[in-house]
């Protein structure tokens, strides 16, 4: 299996979200190679939810596991002591009224 750098899966997921009018920011930039990723969805309604590209230990494969869910303020507080925590963690924001994030679309689920 051919693994992606960090910096790479973010420029392409960021071009995807921008293909689809989804505005999206690096709030934080990790580690190129082997930074983790945080993706923080906010509803623009002040409720958010981050989640974070993890391993499923039983069959090895990436998934996206919830991180933090609800008002967004709080969502922030989990994401700052997660950053203070680890400097190569890359945050991602995304601002959709309607909740998309585009993680479950082919090539960006894991």
């Amino acid at each position: 299996m051919i693994r992606l750098t960090a910096e790479f899966w973010v420029q392409a997921y960021l071009r995807r979200l921008q293909l689809a009018d989804i505005p999206a920011y690096v709030i934080a930039r990790g580690d190129a190679t082997a930074g983790a990723v945080v993706v923080k969805l906010a509803t623009l309604d002040g409720q958010a939810r981050a989640r974070q590209r993890s391993y499923d230990l039983m069959t090895g494969d990436r998934v996206w596991i919830l991180l933090a869910e609800g008002a967004e303020a709080d969502v922030d507080a989990v994401l700052a002591r997660e950053r203070s925590r680890d400097r190569d963690l890359w945050i991602i924001e995304v601002e959709d009224r309607a909740g998309r994030d585009l993680l479950d679309q082919p090539g960006l689920e894991s």
